[in-house]
């Protein structure tokens, strides 16, 4: 007749069998999380500072392999610490350390873009290439002199420059400008995702996005809406 097991054997047992069931489960990878596998860009709103980071299936620290392009942790600080990322369905897509800490947590704010904010980079971005296209312009396209007009009248110039300013980018008004937009007292630009946002020194920033013409066209739509032509 067999013995009974000893308690404390039974305990190790149970002890060994919470342990490996977790494993199990994080070695799986998700619907969510399979989307992702493959490469993607890392950037800032304006893409200046874009590099490519690859998710990959296999198992590595806490989560799975992650690897980015040498321009990156030249670029972010916080990537020479990523040593693995999990995306977990319905929850946000987490980089983490060797110890499983989460260094930048992402939200996918539509199919193919994902953003997260860090501090001392605003916003960064994660866009799969084919959501990010080849659209956006870069901030030396933008710089220059600008009319804002509106029904065909020209309302005001300004120029849009490359001097830093907090995290955008300063803006000049240039005399003779409309009151109505003059007391706006525009003063920073930036390039964000593929709109041109003018940013006055109260309320919220002006939007405009490119149409078919290479006029810039405030957003939202409008009948007669505010346009940005450059010189």
């Amino acid at each position: 007749m067999s013995r009974p097991m000893p308690r404390l054997g039974i305990a190790a047992l149970a002890l060994s069998l919470l342990a490996s069931g977790p494993a199990v489960a994080q070695a799986t990878l998700g619907e969510s999380a399979k989307e992702l596998i493959g490469t993607w860009e890392f950037s800032t709103a304006d893409r200046q500072a874009a590099c490519m980071v690859t998710f990959k299936a296999d198992r590595a620290g806490k989560g799975f392999r992650v690897e980015f392009d040498d321009r990156c942790p030249a670029v972010y600080a916080q990537v020479k610490d990523i040593a693995s990322w999990t995306f977990p369905d319905n929850d946000l897509l987490n980089l983490l350390d060797a110890s499983g800490k989460s260094l930048i947590e992402f939200s996918e704010v539509e199919s193919g873009i994902f953003e997260a904010p860090v501090p001392g980079y605003g916003v960064l971005f994660l866009q799969h290439p084919d959501a990010a296209g080849d659209a956006t312009p870069a901030p030396d396209q933008l710089a220059g002199d600008w009319t804002l007009m509106r029904g065909g009248k020209a309302l005001c110039s300004l120029t849009l420059t490359l001097t830093p300013a907090e995290d955008e980018y300063a803006l000049t008004v240039k005399p003779g400008c409309d009151p109505a937009v003059a007391r706006l007292n525009f003063g920073r630009w930036r390039v964000d995702r593929d709109e041109l946002m003018l940013r006055p020194e109260r309320g919220n920033p002006w939007r405009f996005e490119e149409d078919d013409n290479k006029a810039w066209s405030r957003v939202p739509e409008a009948p007669n809406p505010y346009t940005l032509v450059k010189q």
